[in-house]
């Protein structure tokens, strides 16, 4: 059985958007087979064996510290000088069976499937996506009771995980906060079993501890999710106020009261006269998305421009692209934090692929009604900017 992604957005529900995100935790449960064609042991081992994986990507978590490296792996010196450390397979297993948590971070950036799954996420909640994959044997709790400062979703891929739920202690809590949450109380609000095929989401500020402790190997995925709040919204006000000569002024800092006080307030007018502007907000969220990080796909062996074949296959590799019209009555596309312009016939082409999937070449001329060479040279200038990739049509 394999995964099927939208399927896994499908999960969430209508209502999820505007009841449960940022608000409270929900559990999903599900059939044991729904996720086991996205990760498995074999699928593990495979990335553990070809990738020199060195910490904090590849950690060991026990009791909430991080093991030392040389506990588990050992250094190796290249005849170039360059030393990577190699696991060791004896010894990583006894931590393991001791109680140590093996934790992957960003395993999307190393396994397809994972990292189609991000970017289905990404589509649908308009925010960047990282997934973590955990791993677990005994009841020890690897990181304790504990809270993260984004949003996740767990995806309980093999067997189970006990999870204690305390919930919030101070509201909306930051990375960079002027004050941190209080412990939670002794006694959970909830406690449940994730079983394989379910899913757990808990906004950010929830304290809770999880732990194997159903006598079984634990194997789960957790996509953390990136935040945007009003400091980051008082931050991007303030880069984009540099247009303004007041903004960009030295502090009077030898002037009298009175020109302080001016100056001050003419800031002051500034801000106020953003956040007067209805369109403050979309403009911030538009800037976000058209400023998505891209995913990172070659497209060899296609180095000297997109070929007209049929038979090529073209996706994004931005989750958030936008499209919209200009006063010229052309499409204009806005990903990576560039805009590229494209005639008003290219529309339906360029919907199919802000849509997401893999889109054939001639699929996209049919939809457009344009040549194959017309779109391979557009694709072209996608791939160019970082923002597309092509490849074989399986």
């Amino acid at each position: 059985m394999t995964t099927d992604v939208p399927a896994v957005v499908a999960h969430l529900g209508e209502d999820f958007l505007a009841q449960v995100y940022g608000r409270t935790y929900r559990h999903f449960p599900g059939e044991p087979g729904r996720f086991g064609g996205l990760l498995g042991w074999d699928d593990l081992n495979a990335l553990l064996t070809h990738h020199r994986l060195e910490p904090p990507r590849l950690r060991l978590s026990l009791d909430g510290e991080a093991l030392p490296e040389h506990a588990y792996s050992v250094p190796v010196t290249t005849r170039r000088s360059t030393v990577w450390h190699r696991l060791k397979p004896a010894e990583l297993h006894r931590h393991l069976a001791d109680g140590a948590t093996l934790v992957l971070d960003a395993i999307d950036e190393l396994h397809p499937g994972i990292g189609d799954l991000a970017q289905e996420l990404e589509r649908h909640l308009r925010t960047g996506v990282q997934v973590n994959a955990y791993a677990s044997w005994t009841p020890e709790e690897g990181f304790g009771v504990h809270w993260d400062d984004h949003d996740v979703l767990v995806l309980q891929l093999d067997d189970a995980k006990r999870w204690r739920i305390y919930g919030p202690t101070r509201e909306a809590p930051l990375h960079r906060d002027t004050d941190v949450p209080e412990p939670p109380s002794n006694e959970p609000l909830i406690e449940l079993v994730l079983d394989a095929g379910d899913m757990l989401y808990l906004p950010r500020g929830w304290w809770h501890a999880v732990a194997a402790s159903e006598g079984v190997h634990s194997l789960h995925l957790t996509c953390g999710m990136q935040t945007a709040t009003g400091a980051d919204l008082l931050q991007w006000l303030s880069e984009d106020l540099r247009r303004e000569a007041a903004v960009r002024s030295d502090l009077p800092r030898f002037g009298t009261r009175e020109e302080k006080a001016d100056f001050v307030r003419s800031l002051g007018d500034l801000v106020m006269k953003g956040f007067e502007d209805g369109t403050l907000l979309d403009r911030f969220l538009t800037t976000r998305d058209a400023t998505d990080r891209a995913r990172l796909v070659p497209s060899l062996p296609y180095v000297e421009g997109v070929p007209p074949d049929p038979a090529l296959a073209v996706h994004l590799v931005t989750a958030r692209a936008r499209l919209r019209s200009d006063e010229e009555g052309n499409v204009v596309l806005t990903a990576g934090g560039e805009e590229w312009a494209f005639s008003a016939q290219a529309a339906p082409l360029l919907s199919l692929l802000v849509a997401g999937g893999h889109h054939r070449l001639d699929a996209l001329a049919h939809a457009a009604g344009l040549r194959i060479g017309q779109v391979a040279l557009l694709v072209s200038q996608l791939v160019d900017g970082e923002i597309a990739a092509v490849g074989r049509a399986e």
